[in-house]
């Protein structure tokens, strides 16, 4: 197989932006991109689009629709989605046209314009449940992740507060990125103290609903070396695909995560990932599910993934940082674009250029995941400068 870098990166602000369509944010990220690795639509082959479901952006058919403002026209293009995941499932896409030998170049692009869907993007999930034996009961995501943080804290003992500290640790970071949405300072009183979602989620564990786009060039080995002499380089992917009935699996693990994550780590050749990965920016949704991923990644023991925070061993300056990004929790959460959110961070991170919120001690290895539709998908990448 050819080796795959990742040559640039481009990203939008993430906020509501009620006068950008879906086209313009596609476009800005991409042009982001492009600019970033002195490169054109010309000297790319294929171009892969990321977008969650089409009532976010109130559009049918949405991948056709934004084919061209993705740089698609006229080229090989395919729209992949994967819920939640398709934001580091895009980029893996990317990776198989070229380490196959099809293409030389491929442009990623993953955009999500959640404002157009009304009154709220939760009621785009309402619809995706078992119509006879879970749609009666009324469920919306809110609930059954409430339900998953449950089973999670009982398992384990965990507490709300100890949770908490992941909610201020990644908001925090996100005060240093200048596209995040929800950048604060807040304290763990703060957020035991904002209202209750759903118990035991309060309104400081979740991530805002964001509009905006990233996008990343990769290239082949030989190509990317003519671009660029810093690519970052994907070296392992892992993806895993678990029941969609969440009522038949136990809550209080991701199975799906360690599965994806033990792909991924053999393609990569990592045998001690607590040992070998420098940066970690996992999908934190909920301020439990970065703990929750972490176990999965086998960077935590079960239920000891927050003493990483409370420790401070997952801040931006520990010994592995966790979301120095500021994670979805921080910067934002347009779906399918807060994935490839988290690539970029790693490649801005490895190359050291991710200014204010750069980690210390030139970091080698970085693993990024992802996890969408209804509770079982994971998908995981890792990257590295060597």
């Amino acid at each position: 197989m050819s080796k795959v870098g990742i040559v640039s990166a481009g990203m939008t602000k993430f906020i509501r932006r009620a006068q950008e369509t879906p086209k313009e944010l596609a476009f800005e990220a991409a042009k982001a991109a492009l600019d970033a690795a002195g490169m054109t639509l010309d000297d790319i082959d294929c171009v892969i689009h990321g977008t969650a479901p089409e009532a976010f952006d109130g559009i049918h058919m949405k991948g056709e629709y934004l084919s061209d403002a993705s740089g698609g026209w006229n080229k090989p293009y395919i729209r992949c989605y994967v819920g939640g995941g398709t934001g580091v499932f895009a980029p893996i896409h990317g990776w198989l046209h070229i380490a196959s030998g099809m293409f030389e170049t491929a442009l990623v692009v993953c955009e999500e314009k959640m404002s157009s869907c009304q009154p709220h993007p939760q009621g785009a999930f309402l619809t995706i449940f078992d119509n006879l034996i879970e749609r009666p009961l009324k469920p919306n995501l809110l609930w059954i992740f409430a339900m998953e943080m449950n089973r999670y804290m009982n398992t384990y003992g965990i507490s709300v507060r100890d949770i908490a500290h992941v909610s201020v640790k990644n908001k925090a970071n996100a005060l240093l990125h200048p596209a995040a949405q929800l950048g604060a300072e807040v304290t763990v009183d703060d957020v035991v103290n904002s209202p209750i979602m759903a118990w035991p989620v309060h309104r400081l564990m979740v991530s805002p609903p964001s509009d905006g786009a990233c996008a990343v060039v990769l290239a082949s080995e030989k190509k990317a070396k003519k671009i660029t002499n810093k690519p970052v380089w994907i070296k392992g992917v892992g993806w895993n695909l678990d029941t969609s009935y969440w009522t038949n699996r136990d809550l209080a693990y991701p199975e799906y995560v360690e599965k994806a994550a033990r792909m991924a780590y053999d393609m990569a050749g990592i045998r001690e990932p607590r040992k070998e990965i420098n940066i970690v920016e996992p999908y934190d949704p909920f301020a439990y599910k970065e703990l929750h991923h972490l176990e999965g990644l086998l960077l935590a023991d079960r239920g000891k993934a927050p003493e990483l925070a409370i420790q401070g061993i997952s801040a931006r300056t520990g010994n592995m940082p966790v979301c120095p990004s500021g994670g979805l929790l921080g910067v934002g959460n347009p779906i399918a674009a807060a994935g490839l959110m988290k690539v970029c961070e790693l490649f801005w991170q490895l190359r050291e250029e991710a200014g204010a919120r750069q980690v210390p001690g030139l970091p080698k290895t970085g693993l990024a995941q992802a996890w969408g539709d209804l509770m079982q998908v994971g998908t995981v990448i890792v990257v590295g400068r060597d």
